[in-house]
């Protein structure tokens, strides 16, 4: 009897526990709804950017994540514009002396003096060198001996020959002493013609031994010094004609029909920053080299200043049509997809994707022919990143 009054109390009081555990927890959680409410209340602005914070609460505790903010793309963008644009080729060429000369030697000797040296400019029979002469001015006064000698000899054969003339003419000598005088008379003739020849080589070889410039132009390489002894034909230096020059560039097989003698280039050269120079075609050679596919063609600079030089590379652009207005945009916006050209445009936020045609390159942009109009805002950087309806974020 009284063990099971004492079980009875233990199971009322377990019970009356167990009531109080509920009732605290209930009040735990009025408590925390009244702190939400109050959080909810006080964070307009944040209210209006976030969810409520018990909202957050809950759809963690269903395990859902939360809503990300729209993504937007980064990019530039520049509107389409109409220029006036010329057709042309682009080509690269080299900058070549219009004649290059290799002076040398004629006579041999030891170098007595050089006046010129590299770089320096040169007119057409300017002195360049002098190979030492005593020699040949020996040779020319024997030479000149030799020949006063063969006169003197010639004149006293004319004089025997008229006076056995007369003679013969009155029969007084025989034929054969007149004919004896007519062979010397001959042979002096002849002695006196060998004289001559021989002091006009002397003066000649005399004459050889001061070496002049063939050409106006520069000095490009010096071979000798003075002192060297040379040979004939031994090379001695190089000149080369600068004004004008040669620019010698290459065409495509398929824009020959476009290039013709007598067109007008303009180029620029690394030196000359964006300085432009022009020159006229001149010369198309016969043949296309048959590894590149390409024809080769000089054209011909002036050069009064000689602000040009020789070997400098050269980035050529011929004109081959008149100037008209195009819409273009730049090269950079362009996306390939096989044979398919394509854009984005910025239509306010929003990426518009457009398949385009284009014509001719000019430099840095393209023309086009379809597909864009005029001031539509086309994306220049970010595009790679864009598919159509993507939302922007315009850089300015």
């Amino acid at each position: 009897m009284g063990k099971a009054a004492s079980q009875r109390m233990q199971f009322s009081h377990w019970k009356s526990g167990r009531t109080l555990g509920r009732l605290a927890s209930l009040g735990l959680a009025v408590m925390c709804l009244l702190l939400i409410s109050c959080a909810d209340s006080s964070g307009d602005s944040q209210k209006a950017s976030s969810p409520p914070f018990w909202k957050k609460i809950v759809s963690r505790i269903k395990g859902e994540k939360p809503a990300e903010p729209e993504r937007r793309v980064n990019v530039r963008v520049r509107a389409a514009q109409r220029l006036r644009v010329a057709p042309y080729l682009e080509s690269t060429g080299t900058l070549r002396a219009d004649r290059e000369v290799t002076v040398s030697s004629e006579v041999e000797g030891i170098i007595q003096s050089i006046f010129v040296d590299e770089g320096d400019v040169v007119s057409r029979g300017q002195l360049l060198a002098e190979i030492r002469d005593t020699d040949y001015r020996l040779d020319l006064t024997r030479a000149e001996a030799a020949l006063k000698q063969a006169e003197a000899s010639l004149a006293n054969a004319r004089s025997e020959y008229a006076r056995k003339g007369a003679l013969y003419a009155e029969e007084l000598i025989t034929k054969q002493q007149y004919d004896d005088v007519t062979t010397r008379l001959a042979l002096a003739e002849a002695e006196l013609a060998r004289a001559q020849a021989t002091a006009a080589i002397a003066r000649e070889r005399l004459a050889r031994t001061r070496i002049h410039s063939p050409l106006n132009g520069a000095v490009k390489e010096k071979k000798v010094n003075a002192g060297d002894y040379v040979r004939n034909s031994v090379p001695m230096m190089q000149l080369i004609k600068t004004d004008p020059l040669k620019l010698v560039f290459t065409v495509a097989e398929k824009d020959i029909a476009l290039l013709k003698i007598g067109q007008t280039v303009s180029f620029t050269v690394d030196a000359a920053g964006e300085t432009a120079f022009t020159g006229r075609v001149s010369l198309l050679y016969p043949h296309l080299e048959e590894r590149t596919r390409t024809l080769q063609a000089e054209a011909v600079v002036p050069n009064t200043d000689r602000s040009l030089r020789p070997g400098q590379f050269a980035r050529v652009r011929i004109q081959t049509g008149k100037p008209y207005d195009a819409v273009v945009i730049p090269v950079t916006s362009l996306l390939y997809d096989g044979q398919t050209v394509r854009v984005f445009v910025a239509q306010g936020d929003t990426a518009r994707e457009r398949i385009i045609q284009t014509g001719g390159r000019f430099g840095e942009v393209v023309e086009v022919t379809g597909g864009l109009s005029e001031g539509e805002q086309v994306v220049v950087v970010g595009q790679s990143n864009l598919s159509e309806g993507v939302k922007l974020h315009v850089a300015r």
